[in-house]
């Protein structure tokens, strides 16, 4: 089974607009609501993609009513840690003739101390009947910058390999205790290092650097272009396959399903790699985040170009 942690669950709000820009009144009929947080998004593409998953974090009031009723709707089965607070509302806003999305992300509740200490008790529960568990998205206020590394040394504990996709000092403090796979972009390789990269060569010696410290696969997206991948001590540049994008919000999350799906399969290198880029791929074909039709990604596989480096 893979668990999924969303510490800042929200419901994702789309709204498709024919044109949008500031200080206009707009009305559509194309607007999609469904559980979000980028580890409900990944909980969604794993199911999707036929594999056992288990949704877990905090979600409070009626917006966290709502979370739980949708996850029951979707099949996917969901074991939370209530906050006192709202959970949160995130709104996307895709202005279809140009295809720019605009995004307006709310904070979501403070988590108390108690509230931690029963995230942790659920984690070691979880983790000790799960292959893999995944922590995504951002931490929730009250939360210190280190609960992800707290919550990675629990889960390793139990046995489960540890994905982390996250961001900013939350990564930092992350990656101290060394996950087994993350995602971070250009720009959060950049801060991990403490440089500025000018050249992709740099790119690569990063990579490396980072799977010297003892993290397995560190996976750097780069966008429609696809990703630089080290795994197995190998280093990847897998070229994603050329599309025409409806949203891409939701995208890397699908590849961390992808990923998450292949390595609880024991699927080598390449395959992993096509399925994380396929299942990406095909999340930029649907009007809604961690969505996925599984003939996109059949027909995605054999696009993918990956070449050894």
């Amino acid at each position: 089974m893979i668990t999924t942690i969303t510490l800042n669950a929200a419901i994702d709000k789309t709204y498709y607009l024919p044109a949008f820009e500031p200080g206009g009144i707009f009305r559509t009929d194309n607007v999609y609501a469904c559980p979000g947080g980028k580890g409900l998004n990944v909980a969604r593409v794993v199911r999707q993609l036929g594999c056992p998953v288990l949704a877990s974090g905090f979600v409070g009031g009626s917006n966290g009513e709502f979370i739980c009723r949708e996850l029951d709707r979707q099949g996917i089965p969901h074991d939370f840690v209530r906050t006192d607070g709202e959970s949160r509302l995130c709104l996307n806003i895709i202005d279809s003739a140009s295809g720019i999305s605009t995004e307006i992300l709310e904070p979501g509740p403070v988590v108390t101390a108690d509230q931690m200490e029963a995230m942790k008790r659920k984690v070691r529960e979880l983790a000790a009947k799960s292959q893999i568990v995944a922590f995504s998205g951002s931490l929730p206020k009250g939360a210190p910058v280190h609960l992800y590394a707290e919550l990675i040394t629990l889960a390793r504990r139990e046995g489960a390999v540890v994905f982390l996709d996250a961001s900013g000092d939350a990564l930092l403090e992350g990656i101290r205790v060394v996950p087994d796979f993350i995602k971070p972009n250009e720009t959060e390789v950049e801060k991990i290092i403490g440089r500025r990269l000018e050249r992709e060569s740099q790119l690569y010696d990063s990579v490396r650097q980072l799977m010297s410290g003892g993290i397995a696969c560190v996976a750097v997206t780069l966008g429609a272009s696809g990703s630089l991948v080290g795994m197995r001590d190998e280093l990847y540049r897998v070229h994603a396959p050329k599309l025409e994008a409806v949203n891409t919000v939701g995208c890397g999350d699908a590849f961390v399903a992808g990923m998450a799906v292949a390595m609880a399969r024991g699927e080598a290198p390449g395959e992993a790699l096509r399925l994380a880029t396929a299942a990406g791929s095909a999340n930029a074909l649907t009007e809604r985040a961690g969505q996925i039709r599984i003939e996109d990604v059949d027909r995605f596989l054999g696009q993918i170009r990956i070449e050894k480096i």
